[in-house]
């Protein structure tokens, strides 16, 4: 059966579908910039290898993006997760007061608008993981320098969750593990070789929850 769309039309079609940006794409995709998906779908250049990527991405096979009716009628992969929304990524500051913020954002106010599989609620955001002192370089879940966090402010913390938290003494926010101690609240860091002095702050008058981590752009907390 002959293919009834270009392949510019096809990955533009289904991109949109998913309520990605050309932007988002390349970047969940792996790839450099967001000219290489402006290219395929002005069709100045084709997918080249990165057709796994993109199809991975956007839950098809690789064969449906090259307009191949035929092969991927027959395929034995699956679609891949939905995209529930996108979200700001935003700073620390930012972050530290988003409770105020939220309500009268707009999409202009954040550099990047990312894609999440999580419904993170009417206020989600993302935020970029500063410093090591959330990486764990001897287990799971470990959160590397530069990762993105998916965070939900809407939900009540509990325990063992990675949350987000506005310290009153730099009105900005750090991104800790939640832990009770002692019936005492604290936040851990879970980097092995992190100071024994830094590992557990204790939740301070005026500390605010910023939300709850959901997921990280690299994985799933496992």
């Amino acid at each position: 059966m002959p293919c009834m769309e270009t392949i510019g039309q096809r990955l533009k079609r289904i991109r949109e579908s998913k309520g990605l940006s050309q932007g988002a794409l390349a970047s969940l995709a792996g790839l450099k910039s967001q000219g290489t998906i402006g290219n395929i779908e002005r069709e100045t250049r084709g997918y080249g290898d990165s057709v796994v990527d993109i199809a991975r991405v956007l839950g098809v096979t690789p064969d449906y993006l090259r307009c191949n009716e035929t092969v991927a009628a027959h395929t034995n992969t699956s679609p891949g997760p939905d995209i529930k929304g996108t979200y700001p990524l935003i700073s620390k500051v930012q972050a530290g007061a988003w409770t105020e913020l939220c309500d009268h954002f707009q999409p202009g106010q954040a550099d990047e608008w990312l894609p999440s599989t999580k419904n993170l609620g009417k206020c989600g955001y993302m935020l970029r993981v500063e410093g090591k002192s959330m990486e764990n370089p001897t287990g799971k879940p470990s959160f590397a320098e530069g990762m993105v966090l998916h965070v939900n402010p809407h939900l009540d913390p509990v325990p063992g969750n990675y949350v987000v938290v506005r310290r009153n003494s730099t009105l900005e926010a750090t991104f800790k593990r939640y832990v009770l101690i002692d019936g005492q609240k604290y936040l851990e860091a879970i980097n092995p070789d992190w100071p024994k002095d830094m590992k557990y702050l204790p939740l301070q008058p005026g500390d605010e929850w910023c939300g709850v981590v959901v997921d990280a752009s690299l994985g799933g907390l496992i």
